[in-house]
């Protein structure tokens, strides 16, 4: 299907009202169908910005493996996982009594001798 030049034909802008000829007209961003005095470009602030995600994983991952030195090199992977030696269980969403947990992470020690004077 074929279209009319429009050499002799106006077109009204959805801007001012006013009719302009019809080779003179440019779409806007907006859709708006303009004369090219009045054409306005989208602004910066208005474009999408690329954002590009932060990298979550590691391509090749591998357990870290930590160095025991007694009388040679032994390697052994530590179980670093919760709930453990570390971690607090829980009942639903209730915690457990933390204290026998915390007991173990409490240190006694003597540092030495205190003296008292009164005068």
């Amino acid at each position: 299907m074929s279209h009319a030049t429009g050499k002799r034909s106006h077109a009204i802008s959805d801007r001012s009202g006013m009719a302009f000829p019809y080779k003179e007209m440019v779409r806007e961003w907006t859709g708006a169908l303009v004369h090219i005095s009045e054409y306005e470009p989208k602004h910066p602030q208005i474009r999408r910005k690329t954002v590009k995600a932060d990298a979550i994983a590691l391509l090749n991952p591998r357990p870290q493996d930590f160095t025991l030195i007694s009388g040679g090199a032994n390697f052994t992977t530590a179980d670093l996982g919760l709930p453990g030696q570390f971690g607090f269980l829980s009942n639903g969403m209730q915690p457990d009594n933390g204290s026998a947990q915390n007991r173990r992470r409490q240190l006694n020690s003597m540092a030495g001798t205190v003296t008292v004077e009164i005068s």
